[in-house]
């Protein structure tokens, strides 16, 4: 289950989003914002995407996050535990963030990515798997400490 989340400045990517996932067959649920309003604030769907993904029934559910910056949402979603939310810029930057740090939730932004390349960035967040290597296996399990 991929789970969508944006605060009013991704409000309208997010949308955009949801018709990519259709049209790529995902499935996917919206946590909101479910409507435009210029006054909420973006820790609360990051906390929702965040939760989902950390009790989702497999390992391969993923959240996607969207704010102006992309920073915020990342920020709020890596305060739950178990959730290794990170931007993206390109397609190379999230395939690696995918493969060596297992990212689980990808942050994009509303305001400084284009569009086409946010589409490029998704289709690869949702395609790699994590490498599995021993070393990042080990580098996973030292966050995870960090957690606790």
């Amino acid at each position: 289950m991929i789970y969508l989340g944006a605060d009013h400045r991704g409000y309208e990517l997010k949308e955009k989003i949801k018709q990519w996932l259709a049209d790529w067959g995902y499935e996917f649920e919206d946590c909101g914002a479910f409507e435009y309003d210029k006054d909420d604030d973006y820790p609360d769907f990051a906390r929702v995407v965040a939760e989902k993904v950390h009790q989702g029934s497999t390992l391969m559910d993923r959240g996607i996050l969207i704010c102006g910056s992309g920073i915020g949402v990342c920020v709020a979603a890596n305060k739950t535990k178990g959730i290794r939310a990170g931007t993206a810029a390109s397609p190379g930057q999230v395939k690696a963030s995918v493969g060596d740090e297992d990212l689980n939730v990808l942050c994009l932004s509303s305001d400084y990515v284009d569009e086409s390349i946010i589409r490029n960035i998704i289709k690869t967040f949702l395609e790699t798997k994590f490498s599995g290597e021993e070393r990042h296996k080990r580098r996973i399990d030292k966050i995870e400490q960090l957690e606790q």
